[in-house]
């Protein structure tokens, strides 16, 4: 499954790449995120991996980020496993004038198990959730001004 959300943030495009590259903001813009763990590799560089908990009603999930992308403010990119899932996540910032910056994400998730009938279930949900982290960033960004 595959899928573009974005939205434009009122911040020029330094500002918003200043706020994003930060893992300690993390928790101010993904509800549910118990703690983000550095496992190998430079932090924040292709090939850092990092496990992130999330706790989500009452499950919990784990998963391990892998960065395959940095190329700010252009483009930071990684893979995301979880237990039958795998995403790409590759998020895009481009300015659109001197204090406005459009913020893309390109998605694509791939299934395996039990996860595979949630997928085909709910493909809407993927993308809604992926929409309301963007828009819960651009609040958290703007605020920071």
């Amino acid at each position: 499954m595959k899928f573009t959300v974005q939205t434009e943030i009122d911040l020029p495009v330094t500002k918003v790449v200043e706020l994003f590259d930060n893992p300690e903001n993390l928790k101010h813009w993904q509800p549910g995120l118990v703690s983000f763990e550095h496992l190998s590799g430079t932090p924040g560089q292709p090939g850092a991996k990092s496990r992130l908990r999330y706790k989500m009603g009452k499950r919990e999930i784990e998963m391990i980020e892998t960065i395959t992308v940095r190329d700010l403010p252009a483009e930071f990119s990684g893979t995301y496993e979880a237990e039958g899932v795998v995403s790409t996540v590759k998020n895009f910032f481009k300015p659109v004038s001197e204090n406005k910056t459009l913020y893309i994400t390109e998605n694509e998730f791939s299934f395996s198990g039990f996860m595979k009938v949630i997928g085909f279930l709910m493909p809407g949900a993927f993308k809604k959730e992926s929409q309301k982290y963007l828009l819960q960033f651009k609040e958290f960004a703007e605020k920071q001004s």
